[in-house]
């Protein structure tokens, strides 16, 4: 039996923890060696009693923030994103009370830069440990190994979405066996229809089945409570997958509890936290001021100058947009048209005769949306952002997309994740802006420091490799 066999066989998955504690505390005890030999040249200061003091107080913070709600669980389906954020914020959490302690006990032979060398160290060798282990989980799951078989019941709309998100990709560890529905609809060829409700049990008890992924409607509540009870008997794991889209086309939903009662919010909104607006708002004035002020002086000139010779009027243009909440403000752009009267109620198109030469070459390279970095500074927008609209075109895209007012819970951007997929410039069909607004939601929900990192840096990259639909 070689190693992945014997690894599949005793469900591996179950050690994780323990590997990734005593993986993390090598990595932890080795940046300590690191951060003295990077202070002070050598291991000499190891035996000191404060560095040993603080280096077990923090192998001990360190270990019950990974134990601290169960920080290491396993999803299999989680986008690396995520990991990465819950693991900074707890580097964050480690670094403040650890600086806290030294300054209260007073360790005069525990050096501030030491402390920085070592987070520096720590988090760039931990951030490619939880990268590596991803990938490693990968590797082993695409070779057949620690997979988990899963049967759906409701052969529905609801259950078919579930065996796509699970199954699509190999690497994430799922083995679909099939669907369990009376009255199943047409499924495709990959969607193995097993039989009827009455066919479960049997099934459950002579196939290894590790979990039970349950849509069925609320209506048929005597079938879920007998599910529940076979699978509690056979030891299966059971799941529900509601099928929120009759209420909401949100794609996520947050389960909240007000004292022993569930409440289901839609449209989650990680920005709603006060310490997360806090986060974003610091990096919006530190990314906005940094641009000003190394990009501005040199570029602006410049900028000013080949405007003013090409047509007349002024340099900046401002115009009305929507922003958070639907609060209109002044947008500020650089000018990239000719003086006209449809600049509030039409955008550009393709060949727009009001552009000017060099105002296509700022709309082809972003450099005309430089100005909002100003609209950021003074709070009316942020870095990323869904992209604020037209007040009229909000107007009327308000009447015919029924979501489309849920873009403004977020305050608008300079770019943003609908921009980074192609979905920017003229709209000339609905759906063109139907899935805008798909993005700018799924944004809204799922944002992350990281997330808006990865979009400025598709902005970059997209203004270099140039983009369609930019005119």
């Amino acid at each position: 039996m070689n190693i992945l066999q014997g690894l599949a066989q005793y469900r591996f998955s179950r050690y994780f923890k323990l590997i990734f504690i005593l993986s993390d505390l090598a990595i932890f005890n080795l940046c300590i060696v690191l951060s003295i030999i990077a202070r002070y040249g050598n291991v000499g200061r190891l035996h000191l009693k404060e560095v040993q003091t603080i280096s077990l107080l923090g192998n001990l913070v360190w270990i019950s923030l990974l134990l601290f709600n169960d920080s290491y669980r396993i999803i299999r389906i989680e986008p690396i994103e995520s990991m990465l954020t819950r693991t900074i914020k707890k580097i964050v959490i480690h670094a403040s009370i650890i600086i806290a302690f030294v300054f209260f006990l007073n360790y005069s032979d525990i050096s501030r830069f030491r402390l920085g060398y070592f987070y520096i160290f720590f988090f760039i060798l931990l951030m490619f440990s939880r990268y590596t282990s991803m990938k490693l989980l990968k590797c082993i799951r695409a070779k057949g190994y620690n997979f988990r078989n899963f049967v759906i019941v409701g052969a529905n709309v609801a259950g078919k979405q579930i065996r796509k998100t699970l199954a699509k990709d190999l690497t994430n560890g799922y083995r679909f066996l099939g669907f369990f529905d009376d009255s199943p609809i047409t499924l495709e060829k990959e969607e193995t229809y097993i039989g009827g409700f009455d066919e479960i049990e049997e099934f459950i008890k002579s196939e290894k089945v590790d979990e039970m992924y349950i849509a069925l409607h609320i209506n048929q509540i005597s079938v879920i409570n007998k599910l529940t009870q076979i699978c509690d008997q056979n030891m299966v794991r059971i799941k529900f997958v509601p099928d929120f889209q009759q209420y909401t086309k949100s794609n996520r939903v947050q389960v909240s509890y007000y004292q022993n009662t569930p409440i289901l919010i839609f449209h989650p909104e990680p920005l709603e936290y006060a310490v997360n607006r806090f986060i974003k708002k610091v990096f919006d004035l530190c990314f906005s001021a940094l641009v000003i002020l190394l990009i501005f002086p040199w570029l602006f000139p410049v900028v000013m100058f080949i405007i003013k010779i090409e047509s007349r009027g002024p340099v900046f243009f401002k115009q009305e947009r929507s922003g958070r909440d639907n609060q209109s403000f002044k947008c500020l752009k650089f000018r990239s048209m000719k003086i006209n009267n449809a600049s509030d109620t039409k955008q550009a198109h393709k060949g727009d005769c009001r552009v000017t030469k060099f105002g296509a070459f700022m709309r082809k390279t972003s450099i005309d949306e430089l100005p909002q970095f100003f609209n950021v500074l003074i709070g009316d927008m942020s870095v990323v952002g869904p992209r604020p609209h037209m007040v009229n075109h909000t107007n009327q895209y308000r009447e015919l997309i029924n979501n489309y007012l849920v873009r403004h819970y977020a305050k608008p951007g300079i770019t943003g994740w609908a921009q980074v997929n192609g979905y920017r410039g003229e709209t000339k069909e609905l759906v063109d802006m139907k899935n805008r607004v798909d993005y700018d939601i799924w944004y809204i929900e799922n944002w992350s420091l990281l997330l808006d990192f990865r979009i400025i840096i598709k902005t970059v990259l997209n203004i270099f490799h140039g983009e369609k639909n930019a005119y």
